[in-house]
């Protein structure tokens, strides 16, 4: 079945099943493979990637419902050869070990800032909420965001 996908500011057409999931397009039809596969369940977040401005985990969402949207992953976030600060941010702070979860939890940090550009500890917690890192370097992870947030309004930079 055809669908037409907007990817990165990139219109795409594509004849899959519309309820194949986000994920599995992007990765195995568009070669978008930071993008990860995590739980399957849309419980770790490893999977995120923004329709608008919104985190959706695209695992658990059909490509059906994400045609005709803006879609971001984290392939599209740096811009002329130059990172969005918050790739930057998490680069500056550490906020990696294996790097299995960072374009998840970088998708969702751009999001909360979006949404909220000056968040407090508190906030950034609640709104990292959902997405896992196994390596457990959530203190970084915190960091990284607050250092994003301070460097606004860069932080909320790079809308398709």
């Amino acid at each position: 079945m055809p669908i037409e996908l907007d990817v990165n500011g990139r219109h795409h057409h594509l004849d899959v099943e519309p309820s194949r999931t986000l994920l599995s397009v992007l990765r195995d039809h568009l070669a978008l493979t930071g993008t990860k596969y995590g739980c399957g369940e849309g419980q770790c977040g490893a999977c995120t990637v923004l329709v608008g401005d919104h985190a959706v985990r695209s695992c658990s969402t059909p490509v059906s419902a994400a045609a005709g949207l803006a879609i971001t992953t984290i392939e599209g976030l740096e811009r002329e050869g130059r990172l969005h600060p918050v790739q930057q941010a998490f680069l500056d702070e550490g906020a990696m070990q294996c790097g299995y979860c960072t374009p998840g939890m970088i998708i969702a940090a751009v999001s909360l800032l979006r949404a909220n550009a000056s968040p407090n500890e508190q906030q950034i917690v609640a709104g990292m909420q959902g997405n896992v890192c196994r390596c457990g370097t959530y203190p970084r992870i915190v960091s990284a965001v607050q250092r994003a947030a301070a460097s606004r309004p860069a932080a909320t930079e790079g809308r398709q």
